[in-house]
């Protein structure tokens, strides 16, 4: 035995110095630590370490209780507008997901094979979504889906990127008039983000028919199209220099073609530009970027009549990575101001995107049938993230129940009574709880009221019961009446829904 583990680990050592693959490399390694285990048993034991798994976390019931809060701002006014939901597994065929995300494509999760299919964890909602309308031939959706996707990523947990995290998506599929279902997700963005109140924020809108019009009027080889597209995009992120300067010297574009870039993805305006580049003299030549400053000067039009253009800015150095998109893009970013001398304000990162994807259903369908799409996710794990530091700075208490009332009795051996009450109370839909003590002590079943944020008390005694009433007594005031005790219920709903 002790001679084929030597031979195994000449084996590692010899795939290390060939540079083989990873998997092929761990997986012999993995053979390596069974042949030691079996010699040395207690060698081979390696000490447990109680974790999380990198890029995902537990949630305790006050963080749960502001994601509740969250998830019913965002799902109620998806409703608002019409969206019906669906939901798809959370792991999809390996080629479903392949070749859809460009360069974020090596972020996927590829699972073991099990059985006989080869399978990866969604990368988003989007992908799966297309899937789902070609495979049921659906022509006409409004859709909302809420459920976790899953990245292969450096997680930064204290800015909301995660591997694991949820995604709140909002999509319109069909054959519709130009930009009225552009408009109304723009509008659902506007609406969410404003009931959340998480300040003052920002959506950009682009076009990739304005972006591939104007990389072709610059001179980028259309092969570059896409790569250049990732570059242009992290300029929210870091200085055009450092954009021109990936251009030039990591994707190989000359530095005249890349200053002729700089030119237009610094503007940012609205229908004032618009105007202007319509009538620029090199983008106005081009069929696509004249096809999408067309569309945008409408989808402006839109926005002015839903009451929301102050906060849109036509972007043009927004192009989101994902090789999907097909016309309009958006961005929502949280503003805070600069410094305390100045009125502009900073981007502090992106709580929304989304755009339109025509093509993505059609290279599903066996005969290519395309159904245009277009569609928002809320980037949430962020808005969780600002949300807690938000309850955490303001000492908020968060309650993690929604309990109406708690049965106390007042002395002892009155448990069947309480179990009786609380019975009665469950039964007519009020959320109710007791402690699991026989004879608790009233002050402790009143301290467990105020730590718990419960606002009623139902105190059972022996005169109570006598008189047939429940002495009810508000936590907060501590003022306490009889009720009679066909009225009870009543009563508690009447204070719990006022309250």
């Amino acid at each position: 035995m002790a001679e084929a583990v030597r031979q195994q680990a000449e084996v590692v050592r010899r795939l290390k110095q060939e540079k083989a693959g990873p998997e092929e490399i761990a997986e012999q390694v993995a053979k390596l630590l069974e042949m030691k285990a079996a010699i040395c048993p207690e060698e081979g034991k390696q000490k447990f370490v109680l974790k999380t798994p990198k890029g995902a976390r537990d949630y305790n019931p006050k963080q749960m209780a502001i994601r509740e809060k969250v998830f019913n701002i965002i799902v109620s006014c998806f409703k608002r507008h019409g969206a019906e939901t669906i939901d798809t597994p959370v792991f999809e065929l390996k080629e479903t997901l392949t070749g859809k995300y460009g360069e974020d494509s090596k972020l996927i999760y590829d699972l073991k094979d099990q059985g006989g299919e080869l399978l990866s964890l969604r990368y988003d909602l989007t992908v799966p979504f297309a899937r789902y309308l070609a495979m049921n031939k659906i022509s006409n959706i409004k859709r909302y889906h809420i459920a976790k996707v899953y990245r292969r990523d450096n997680p930064a947990m204290t800015r909301g990127r995660y591997r694991e995290f949820y995604q709140c998506d909002f999509d319109i599929a069909g054959q519709y008039d130009p930009m009225i279902p552009d408009a109304e997700c723009l509008k659902i963005v506007h609406e969410i983000l404003s009931a959340l109140q998480l300040g003052d924020f920002l959506i950009k809108v682009n076009d990739r028919r304005i972006l591939d019009g104007l990389f072709a009027v610059c001179g980028v080889p259309d092969s570059k199209f896409r790569t250049i597209c990732s570059t242009v995009d992290k300029l929210d992120k870091i200085t055009w220099e450092d954009v021109k300067s990936e251009m030039v010297g990591e994707k190989g574009l000359s530095p005249e073609v890349a200053d002729r870039i700089g030119e237009y993805v610094q503007l940012h305006g609205g229908l004032g530009l618009i105007e202007e580049l319509l009538q620029d003299p090199k983008l106005s030549q081009n069929k696509l970027a004249r096809e999408g400053l067309g569309d945008m000067k409408l989808l402006f039009e839109y926005l002015v009549l839903f009451g929301i253009s102050a906060q849109i800015s036509f972007d043009l150095s927004l192009a989101r990575g994902l090789d999907y998109y097909t016309g309009v893009i958006y961005e929502a970013v949280l503003l805070q101001p600069q410094n305390d001398h100045t009125e502009e304000s900073v981007g502090v990162g992106s709580v929304a995107g989304g755009g339109r994807y025509d093509g993505l259903v059609g290279m599903f369908d066996p005969k290519g049938r395309k159904v245009p799409c277009v569609g928002v996710s809320i980037g949430i794990e962020r808005i969780f993230s600002i949300m807690e530091q938000k309850a955490e700075a303001s000492e908020e208490k968060v309650r993690t129940t929604e309990t109406q009332v708690l049965v106390a009795s007042a002395q002892k051996k009155l448990l069947d009574e309480r179990l009786k009450l609380v019975s009665e109370l469950w039964d007519s839909g009020i959320k109710a709880e007791m402690l699991y003590k026989k004879n608790p002590k009233l002050l402790n079943q009143l301290q467990y009221c105020e730590e718990t944020g419960i606002p009623l008390v139902a105190i059972l005694g022996e005169q109570e019961l006598k008189d047939g009433v429940v002495k009810l007594r508000d936590v907060t005031t501590r003022e306490e009446v009889d009720i009679c005790r066909g009225n009870l219920m009543e009563e508690i709903k009447r204070r719990t829904c006022l309250s």
